[in-house]
């Protein structure tokens, strides 16, 4: 790998991106003579391999294995449990 000075890497910017273009090696930016960056070739993803994608990325952790569309709940039950929270709200703040 090819190792070169910030202020060099300035002046020579383009022309290094070029050359790391079409040979494919990186070029190891420094600063005082501790490595600051690293210049490689882009590598081009397919989108569903690509780890910063959001869709589809935890489609392997889980699994439907009942309706996710019906309540387990009846009706009544819903309406028994909304009144009961609303209850014991009214109840702590007229303490």
């Amino acid at each position: 790998m090819r190792t070169m000075a910030a202020g060099e890497f300035k002046a020579k910017c383009l022309a290094v991106m070029a050359e790391v273009d079409a040979t494919g090696q990186p070029v190891l930016v420094t600063k005082r003579g501790k490595p600051l960056a690293r210049v490689v070739p882009f590598e081009e993803r397919a989108p569903q391999e690509s780890p910063e994608s959001i869709f589809g990325c935890l489609r392997h952790m889980g699994a439907i294995t009942g309706d996710i569309v019906s309540s387990e709940f009846t009706d009544e039950e819903w309406e028994r449990m909304f009144n009961e929270k609303w209850d014991r709200f009214e109840q702590g703040s007229s303490k």
